[in-house]
């Protein structure tokens, strides 16, 4: 009788309680979540604010830097704020409408994040590898195009995994185990059988994030044959395709492992696939700047001639 009047129950208000198995340490994990997210908002603003305010970087390669910036500073800002509040003050409530939308922005925002790095790396292919067809590749329109229809595939993708858990009823405990709502951490909450939800969110992972991983990869394998059969002159362009790579296949690492940890049996600590979650947007939004920004030669000297102007305005 009392298995029938929980079924009957669907909570609309959660809580989320990630890194609680940290006790009274639990606090102290704003200090460190902070950093990152000061160092993701102070970074990209002001690759933003040296892409735009010069024209001479508005060139495709900048262009889609810019637009990384924009979904690296947007990812954060979607669930840090709410995630320090609860880590310093515990709070931590949600509506079941509020997490859906935050599941559906953030994981658009990673997904289109990893196609914006797809159509970065298609941008040094045809650069470094197809110099003369260069600039008919990356015209306007095929330059949208390379955007456009990935964006979609993902936006159709996401809506999908959200409706479905939209329409789930949620009985079991409305404490969700996360610092944000996360597809698989909401889902093993519904009262119902999720096979159907775990089957898409791992179609999605696989469509989205590993396919794009995939091609980058090959992108940039070419890239990197095609330069040491140039020799030492593209030596440079060697290093930041690596460089590329290794931050790349970081983020992807977090993000798999994250999305695997709820289907596969395994040793992880709730806490850590929490840690891991939030790394794989974290994560890229502090490093993304730095190699995309900094170590593009014509951005580090805009940025050089920035500071300067700063020091010499007056008091």
């Amino acid at each position: 009788m009392l298995d029938v009047f929980v079924q009957n129950i669907s909570f609309t208000e959660f809580k989320l309680n990630g890194f609680y198995a940290l006790g009274e340490w639990r606090p102290l994990l704003f200090i460190p979540y902070f950093l990152m997210f000061l160092l993701s908002v102070v970074a990209n603003c002001m690759l933003l604010y040296v892409i735009v305010s010069n024209r001479a970087l508005h060139s495709p390669m900048f262009i889609l830097i810019a637009l990384l910036a924009v979904v690296d500073l947007c990812g954060p800002v979607l669930f840090v704020p709410h995630m320090l509040l609860s880590l310093l003050f515990g709070w931590n409530g949600i509506s079941l409408l509020g997490c859906l939308v935050q599941m559906f922005f953030i994981h658009c925002n990673e997904t289109c994040q990893c196609t914006l790095l797809l159509c970065m790396a298609l941008d040094r292919y045809f650069a470094i590898c197809r110099p003369l067809f260069y600039h008919k590749h990356m015209e306007v329109s095929n330059f949208l195009k390379y955007i456009i229809l990935p964006l979609i595939r993902n936006w159709v993708l996401i809506t999908t995994i959200v409706c479905l858990a939209g329409r789930r009823s949620y009985c079991t405990t409305n404490v969700i185990d996360h610092c944000f709502c996360e597809h698989m951490a909401l889902v093993q909450l519904a009262c119902e059988d999720i096979s159907i939800n775990s089957l898409v969110g791992l179609l999605t992972a696989f469509l989205t994030l590993t396919l794009d991983f995939v091609f980058i990869a090959v992108s940039y394998i070419i890239i990197l044959i095609s330069v040491l059969k140039s020799g030492k002159t593209h030596l440079k362009a060697m290093n930041t395709c690596v460089t590329h790579i290794i931050v790349i296949t970081f983020t992807i690492a977090f993000a798999l492992i994250a999305f695997l940890s709820y289907r596969i049996r395994n040793d992880f600590s709730p806490s850590s696939r929490v840690f891991l979650s939030t790394m794989y947007l974290l994560f890229p939004s502090c490093c993304n700047p730095i190699i995309y920004g900094l170590r593009t030669k014509e951005i580090r000297n805009h940025f050089l001639k920035l500071i300067k102007r700063i020091r010499i305005i007056p008091l």
